[in-house]
This record gives structure tokens, sequence and C-alpha cells, in this order.
């Protein structure tokens, strides 16, 4: 059995209770990461393409109110 596996036979005989707080905990761990690759992309300048075709659009007046 795999690593793998043997997580998921723990996480599926969790009780409600347990359950629902390894889900919150795993989300939580998962937007932590996000955060940090999207923080790290943003000053790396990977992100910097996004801005560029804002400002485009916005000079364009392509671009509409919420």
């Amino acid at each position: 059995m795999t690593r793998i596996e043997e997580i998921e036979n723990a996480v599926v005989s969790l009780p409600v209770d347990e359950y629902r707080q390894f889900r919150d905990w795993f989300l939580e761990r998962d937007w932590v990461q996000w955060d940090k690759q999207i923080q790290a992309d943003s000053q790396s300048g990977t992100l910097d393409f996004l801005v560029k075709e804002a400002m485009e659009e916005k000079n364009r007046g392509d671009l509409r109110d919420l």
C-alpha cells in the first residue's frame, strides 16, 4: 500500500467532526501555499503580462465598471 493510499484510508475512516477539522486544516494549508505562489510569481514578474493587458484595455477604453 502506498503512502497516499494509507492517507486516503485514514481520512475516510475519520469521524465526521474530525473529518471537518482535517478538511478545514487542509483547505487553509492549500490557500496559504496558493498565496505564497502568487506572491512569488508577482515578485518574479511572471504576472506582469496581466498588468500589461489590463493597462492596454484601460487605454483602449475596453474596461467596464463592476
